[in-house]
């Protein structure tokens, strides 16, 4: 039986939200990362996962010392705002015109406030989107997250090519960098040169005159495609 949207406060959805994409990242989640993501004191951390593991159904799995996961209820409402999430992000920047760095922070507020029928008409004025702008998948009606194979731009070697599919959100003035060297999903590159020192990668972006140049902390958080 799905669970009731209403029930949960805004602070709930933030807290599952992080900890289903801190697990999809790392495959473990512990307090500190929680705390570090959502820029709280780990006693907050530790004190909300002790509210939401008290919920009658609980939203998640938590004992002191050990790493924290989501039952199904709490993976269910994680989805839910994350599918609101990425199809208001692909709305602003289609239907309102918004830039491709300005509409991660107004779909976080909008998320916790739009209505189900709104998603809905979102969903269907946009075709039922598989994607959003950064290249991030959006979870189908069901819930169900789409497959998606990929790896991240760090892990390639010299000569490879690949197609970029997914690029990180949050950083405004990162995405406008890689908007202008062209670094965005759908791009198709190759791999020029890779420092085995230090990470730095040179690639060729096709239709672009000019090499992009990336530092590891980058191209660990730029998911590829391998080109066949």
């Amino acid at each position: 039986m799905p669970v009731e949207r209403e029930k949960y406060s805004r602070a709930i959805e933030d807290y599952l939200k992080i900890i289903f994409e801190l697990l999809e990242a790392s495959g473990r989640v512990s307090t500190k990362q929680i705390a570090e993501a959502l820029d709280v004191k780990p006693a907050s951390v530790t004190g909300m996962l002790q509210k939401m593991s008290a919920f009658k159904p609980a939203l998640v799995n938590y004992r002191k010392h050990h790493s924290v996961s989501l039952t199904p209820e709490g993976r269910d409402i994680a989805l839910r705002v994350i599918r609101r999430h990425r199809l208001i992000e692909r709305f602003l920047q289609e239907t309102l015109g918004f830039s491709w760095d300005k509409v991660h922070e107004e779909a976080h507020r909008l998320e916790h406030v739009v209505s189900d029928e709104f998603e809905k008409r979102v969903a269907e004025v946009l075709g039922d989107p598989e994607f959003d702008p950064h290249g991030s998948p959006i979870p189908t009606r069901e819930l169900e997250m789409p497959e998606h194979s990929q790896k991240p731009l760090s892990e390639l070697d010299k000569r490879e090519r690949a197609y970029i599919r997914e690029v990180p959100d949050e950083d405004e003035g990162l995405l406008l960098y890689l908007e202008e060297v062209g670094v965005v999903p759908g791009a198709r590159i190759e791999v020029l040169e890779r420092s085995p020192y230090d990470g730095i990668m040179t690639l060729i972006v096709m239709g672009q005159l000019q090499n992009a140049v990336l530092g590891p902390s980058i191209t660990r958080r730029v998911f590829v495609e391998k080109k066949r």
